[in-house]
């Protein structure tokens, strides 16, 4: 079924000067012209430390900010009003300053809201009041 063909014959002249040398394997089709493999980097990376950053300093704001509280309403709603201005920072970072404590900031503050709605939706199913209003 498979049939051999024979290989191309030599070049019975030699290459001009200058040509360059054959490559190793396979030569490049034409298909896709330039290097073989692009290499992409980040005009701003990412570092471990930014990002930690941005999660002690947001932990530290929610904790200020949920301090104010004396019940569950009042908590959840300094922990919402936290948490907005700390997107809006976040938001501002990406744009503008340090991508990692961006991203920091904003984990640090969706996982406070989270645990504070989830105080709201607990008192919500036990005794059928919604909190916040």
């Amino acid at each position: 079924m498979s049939e051999r063909h024979p290989a191309w014959p030599a070049p019975a002249y030699p290459p001009p000067p200058g040509f360059p040398p054959p490559a190793l394997g396979r030569p490049p089709s034409g298909l896709f012209p330039g290097p073989s493999r692009p290499v992409f980097r980040e005009p701003h990376p990412i570092g471990a430390a930014g990002v930690m950053a941005g999660l002690g300093s947001t932990l530290l704001w929610l904790g200020l900010f949920g301090s104010l509280a004396h019940d569950l309403a009042t908590y959840a709603w300094w922990t919402i009003v936290a948490a907005i201005t700390a997107w809006i920072v976040a938001f501002v970072l990406t744009l503008r300053g340090d991508r990692g404590v961006a991203v920091g900031v904003a984990l640090a503050s969706g996982l406070g809201l989270s645990i504070a709605m989830a105080f709201v939706a607990n008192r919500w199913i036990t005794t059928y009041d919604w909190p916040l209003w």
